[in-house]
This record gives structure tokens, sequence and C-alpha cells, in this order.
């Protein structure tokens, strides 16, 4: 019997020291980025939400610029350089390595500059399909990383660390599409 007691009252006192550890404003984030790389339910949800409102480009397209987006999740690491906390605020500066979507866009589109006659239907308009096909493919291709700073901050709820909404920049520095 009273090995059982001590094995409760063990596993209540590790239960409680773990909950503590967790509160951190590091551990939110480090919690955040791990959702990420293994494709938690939440961040897919996410994911699909956002590309609810893609209106260019076809089912088929979405389905694959989903895959593309799911391999920058699973291929993204982390670093947290630093907390600062500073009361009920905090601020945890993490870096980033993930695929340069960004340079291979830039490539894209500076291609489609100099051969739009590749791309353009009968009446001259762009071929809107095609040439995200090509976009595409030139994604799923990327294998070039970069690396970004993030200070991503959080605020104390009920004494536990919450993070704040992400901007757009660090939503943009997460995909690889960040403007550098």
């Amino acid at each position: 019997m009273k090995k059982i007691l001590v094995t409760l009252i063990m596993i209540i006192f590790l239960t409680a020291c773990d909950n503590d550890l967790m509160n951190s404003p590091t551990k939110r984030v480090e919690n955040m980025f791990n959702n990420y790389v293994t494709l938690d339910s939440e961040v897919l949800k996410d994911l699909d939400e956002t590309l609810l409102t893609e209106t260019v480009m076809t089912t088929s397209q979405k389905n694959r610029y989903r895959e593309i987006l799911k391999k920058q999740y699973q291929h993204l690491s982390y670093e947290v350089k630093n907390e600062t906390i500073d009361g009920d605020n905090a601020t945890v500066e993490v870096e980033i390595e993930v695929f340069d979507y960004k340079k291979i866009i830039d490539n894209v589109d500076a291609y489609l500059n100099e051969h739009q006659t590749e791309f353009q239907n009968e009446d001259g308009t762009t071929n809107t399909e095609k040439f995200n096909d090509y976009r595409l493919g030139e994604l799923e291709k990327a294998k070039d990383k970069v690396t970004y700073t993030l200070n991503l901050t959080l605020h104390k709820e009920d004494d536990k660390w919450k993070l704040d909404d992400l901007t757009d920049a660090e939503i943009s520095k997460i995909h690889g599409l960040y403007e550098y």
C-alpha cells in the first residue's frame, strides 16, 4: 500500500513539475515550432483555411501547394537564441532555417518576364494555370535554404504564457517567402 501511495505522489509531483516547465516563453515557442514540424492538426487546419481563400489556383494546384508548404514545415529547423521577460510580457528570439521559396518565386517571375510567349493564351493574355504549374514545379524542386530571425512576443494570461498572434512578416519567414 505504501508503494502505491509513494508512486501516486511521485506521479502527481512529476506532472506538476512538468506543467511548470512547459509554462515558459521558450517552451511555448518550441511547442509552436514542433507543431509545424510534426504537422499538428491545428497547423494543417490553418493551412487548409488559408488555401480556401486562394482564388488563382485550381484545386489540383492548391493540393500541390499544400504539399509544398507541408514539406517546408517538416524541414523547418529552429534554435532559440534568447528569452527576455519583462513582467507579464516576453520576447523570444528564434533563428529559423527554411527553404528559400522567395528566391524561387523571384526567379520564376523573372523567367515569365523573359519568356512571356511561353505562357500566353491565343489572345495574348497570360495563361495563369500554365504559369502556376510552372511555378509549383520549381517550388517542388527547392533545395536552397535561408535563415531568418524572429522576435516572437508572448504575454501572461491566468499565469500561463500565451504566444501572441504571428505577424504577416513572421508567417512569411516561416513559409520562406519573406522579402529580404
